[in-house]
């Protein structure tokens, strides 16, 4: 959320409610992919795109994240920036880690939501937890972070607010 917020947290691949079938190209071949979107993600998108201007800043690669932030979006125009894997950082490990600046040099007022707190560990006191989704449709995440984004439009600082919160 720019504040920032990466499709994974959003998305899973999993069997409950009506998914979307992505089609992904990479070097000459094809692959299908059925992903489903995580309980409240509609309502979560469309409140806090009120509130804030929503990026996208994933490790997943473009020729997979740009469809599925097309159809998260919906023609609505809420997702307004996209990065993707080559706008990490690979670790040694072979996770990722996302450097928010690139999206905002201002880093008092941006916060990343992720279910892999190495992901803002360039920026730690920016980052906002949220469990993983694979296919629990009673899961409530996205409605239980609605407080706290609500909140931080209030701030000078995000980083003061999440720091006393014990977010990061």
């Amino acid at each position: 959320l720019s504040h920032s917020s990466g499709p994974l947290g959003l998305l899973a691949l999993g069997r409950r409610n009506k998914g979307h079938t992505v089609e992904v190209i990479l070097g000459g071949r094809h692959t299908l992919y059925h992903v489903y979107k995580r309980p409240f993600v509609d309502y979560f998108l469309r409140k806090v795109s009120g509130w804030y201007t929503l990026v996208v800043f994933t490790a997943s690669m473009e020729e997979y994240a740009d469809p599925v932030i097309d159809w998260l979006d919906a023609g609505r125009g809420i997702l307004t920036r996209r990065f993707f894997r080559e706008s990490c950082t690979l670790l040694p490990n072979g996770s990722y880690t996302k450097d928010l600046s690139i999206v905002e040099q201002d880093l008092a007022r941006i916060c990343l939501i992720d279910n892999s707190p190495i992901s803002y560990r360039v920026n730690e006191a920016n980052g906002i937890p949220i469990e993983g989704w694979t296919h629990d449709p009673s899961d409530e995440a996205l409605l239980d972070l609605l407080p706290i984004l609500d909140s931080l439009r209030f701030t000078s600082d995000v980083r003061s607010v999440l720091g006393l919160r014990g977010f990061s």
